[in-house]
């Protein structure tokens, strides 16, 4: 099946001429920001990469200086000329808040005049710590214009299809400069800069495929995750602050100022989070579009990149890439420019192209990719993904040992494990190594088919393709005895990976981990293959408790009013330290931002709010218990009984709202590890399952809230509160109507 992506109709409106752009009012912009707007014009038309403005942080009207910072500068020396150009005016501004207003300087004469008639010297002392440095971007933004020719198309195609403004399509100008290669210090990736854990909700990402990488599948997911921002928000300058700041976030802002006034929000909502960035982000919006508009004004006439002239075609077997791209007469290197979202390991030889994979060709051989194809030996083409080669963590193993031992690079083994330089292991975890075990040919898929599971303890861990018929028929266990000796109530919902306990089966020393396995891990698992190869069978397993995904519900459960999460193991301390070093914060960089969008929110598209309230109080949030609190404030979970008149043995409610003890973590660290926790099920989840629609039931008298999404709509129950989050889950009424998602699995790998 072919796909084409280029057309002449979708090309004519792609002009950066003021005409092609309807005025509308899904923009506004208030009068207080358009100091911001200026500001940042200025960043995107007067100065380049090679300079920077020491400015206000708050007050965007007053700029100091233009230094400049070459680009041959050693870091070093590029990072002390930028400290010194903010400390002279650090140090200018706090002797004139002391009270100078004589024998000044021309240059402090000059800083004293930027702010008006007579400024305090409260203001100006306020002033002295707000100075910072912004990095130009003319070039940038001048390399994105011709850049933005070859995907614009079909940007402005998806946003038509989905009835969104066309405005959306400067976006990327903010987010990367239109480069598909951009990749921030937090980890953001590609052209529209999705972190990892927002990302998962709408593309595949793991160490085979990350299709943030690639425009066309990364355009997709960006404008479902505006939809569903202005779905959650009403309004676009909300949606478009919310891509930066968390959906959540915009929503708390809302909740607080009793406002849906960006210029409002802007000015007056605080929040550890909400820093330069967030605050900015719709006014460098709009300064992007405007620079847009007028292209021609700024930088004179522009010959645009051609737009990329390609089909798709659905990959009907796993094949090694070199092998690929022989049978389509392309050059390796040509075929890997065409398909970024295709990782290393795939190029190198380690992993092959996926089977079901929408490979992009040139339209050149699209008549004839079929046959091409076709022309592939049968020896050469695989049933099953190459399986993963696995280290089993030892106590004493650091990244560094491992990568030696399997002569790796680290940088490779931290990359195909989301892995980052503080992060910690621990004994137990399976490190998954930047290598491949041996393929599994055709012949041997029968034989893969009927080859015994992996039985260890008494556990079984669930392989891609799995039911739970079929896993009972393999171990001659009853289907409800499985059924009860896991607390499953939804026979549907079992994921790879998940460990069940196999009634009957001999029973040693558990199979335990504290995370479900990693997107990697279960991507590689097939019906057609055996799991992944461990390289180091240790004895150790680690100690902690399994967590999964997401509880099941409660088989007697009778009503919405009842409806709780049941109780879920709690993290060991030692493990939260371990995690929490993967929460990324919505702050900006010690001196210098370059683009944005490299501060993108931590799950950004969730709406729900992990943050601790002003009076130290949180909403209870689905897959969360009192243990969950305690551990992650490092008291007992007694203390919290009695701080909030709980009796034992009662449970939390989804949307309660409990007092917080801070005698011994902060609201910062307790954010943190809540954050973490949360992205850690997610993360899972949206490995294994996607989003395909959102369905509006209308509810009945009668019906309960739990049965239609366990039963009916067969979706987790935090899932359905983050497509309702101002739903009030206990007091569902009839003609009430609830948003349910509905999900796909994942298949292939």
């Amino acid at each position: 099946m072919l796909r084409a992506f280029c057309c002449a109709a979708v090309l004519a409106i792609a002009t950066l001429s003021g005409a092609a752009w309807g005025d509308t009012d899904d923009f506004p912009r208030p009068a207080s920001l358009e100091p911001a707007v200026r500001f940042w014009t200025r960043v995107y038309t007067e100065i380049t990469t090679e300079e920077g403005f020491i400015h206000d942080n708050a007050r965007l009207d007053i700029v100091y200086k233009t230094i400049g910072v070459p680009k041959g500068l050693s870091p070093s020396e590029r990072r002390r000329r930028i400290e010194q150009g903010i400390q002279t005016y650090r140090t200018i501004l706090t002797k004139l808040g002391n009270g100078a207003r004589s024998n000044l300087s021309d240059e402090e004469r000059r800083v004293l005049e930027l702010f008006g008639d007579k400024p305090s010297d409260a203001e100006l002392k306020a002033a002295a710590s707000r100075v910072r440095f912004q990095l130009g971007q003319a070039d940038r933004f001048r390399e994105g214009l011709i850049r933005s020719g070859e995907w614009k198309p079909y940007i402005i195609s998806v946003l038509e299809k989905r009835g969104l403004p066309r405005e959306l399509a400067a976006l990327p100008h903010v987010e990367s400069s239109f480069d598909p290669t951009a990749y921030s210090k937090v980890g953001a990736a590609g052209m529209w800069q999705f972190t990892r854990s927002t990302g998962l909700r709408y593309m595949r990402i793991d160490h085979i495929v990350d299709e943030r990488r690639d425009p066309f599948f990364s355009t997709d997911a960006a404008a479902r995750l505006l939809e569903d921002n202005y779905a959650f928000l009403g309004s676009w300058p909300l949606a478009l602050t919310a891509y930066n700041h968390g959906a959540a976030g915009m929503r708390r802002a809302v909740s607080q100022l009793k406002t849906k006034d960006i210029g409002v929000i802007v000015e007056k909502y605080r929040s550890r989070s909400f820093g330069f960035a967030s605050r900015n982000f719709y006014a460098a919006f709009l300064a992007a579009l405007d620079v847009e508009k007028n292209a021609e004004k700024y930088f004179g006439p522009l010959k645009l990149n051609p737009p990329a002239d390609s089909v798709v075609v659905e990959m009907p077997d796993y094949v090694q890439a070199d092998t690929l791209a022989r049978a389509l007469r392309l050059p390796l290197a040509e075929l890997r420019k065409l398909n970024p979202a295709l990782t290393e390991t795939v190029w190198a030889g380690d992993k092959f192209v996926p089977k079901g994979f929408a490979l992009r060709v040139p339209r050149s051989i699209g008549p004839d990719v079929a046959s091409l194809l076709a022309s592939i030996p049968a020896s050469e083409r695989y049933a099953a993904q190459r399986p993963d080669l696995q280290h089993r963590v030892r106590r004493g193993d650091t990244l560094s040992g491992i990568a030696k031992q399997y002569g790796v690079s680290l940088a490779a083994l931290m990359r195909v494990n989301n892995l980052r330089s503080n992060d910690l292991i621990r004994v137990g975890q399976m490190i998954t190594l930047p290598v491949a075990g041996d393929a599994v040919p055709p012949t041997l898929a029968a034989r893969a088919e009927s080859a015994p599971p992996v039985l260890e303890g008494g556990n079984y861990v669930v392989r891609r393709g799995d039911s739970v018929a079929r896993i009972a028929a393999r171990f001659g266990v009853d289907v409800e005895q499985l059924l009860a000796a896991n607390g499953i109530t939804n026979p549907d919902r079992i994921y790879a990976g998940q460990t069940l306990r196999i009634p009957g089966a001999d029973v040693a020393e558990p199979v335990l981990a504290l995370a479900p396995p990693s997107p990697s891990a279960e991507r590689e698992r097939s019906i057609v293959e055996e799991p992944a190869v461990a390289v180091d069978v240790s004895e150790a397993r680690g100690d902690e408790p399994v967590l999964a995904p997401f509880p099941e519900a409660p088989a007697d459960l009778p009503a919405v009013a009842a409806l709780t999460e049941p109780p879920a193991a709690a993290l060991p301390n030692e493990v939260l330290d371990a995690i929490e070093t993967n929460v990324e914060t919505d702050g900006e960089s010690s001196l210098e931002a370059n683009v944005l969008a490299s501060v993108q929110a931590d799950l950004a598209a969730d709406p729900s709010d992990y943050s601790v309230a002003a009076d130290g109080t949180i909403e209870v949030q689905a897959l969360e218990t009192l243990g969950h609190y305690a551990d992650w404030l490092e008291i007992r979970t007694q203390a919290l009984r009695d701080l909030n008149g709980l009796p034992f043995g009662r449970a939390v409610v989804i949307g309660q709202r409990l007092k917080l003890d801070f005698s011994k973590v902060d609201a910062a660290r307790f954010e943190q590890r809540r954050l973490a926790y949360h992205r850690q099920q997610q993360e899972a989840f949206f490995s294994a399952y996607t989003v395909q629609d959102v369905t509006d039931h209308v509810i009945k008298a009668g019906e309960s809230l739990w049965v239609l999404a366990q039963r009916t709509y067969r979706v987790p129950v935090w899932l359905l509160r983050q497509y309702n989050p101002d739903l009030k889950l206990d007091e569902v009424m009839p003609g009430t109507v609830v948003k349910f998602p509905k999900l796909q699995r994942i298949t292939g790998a």
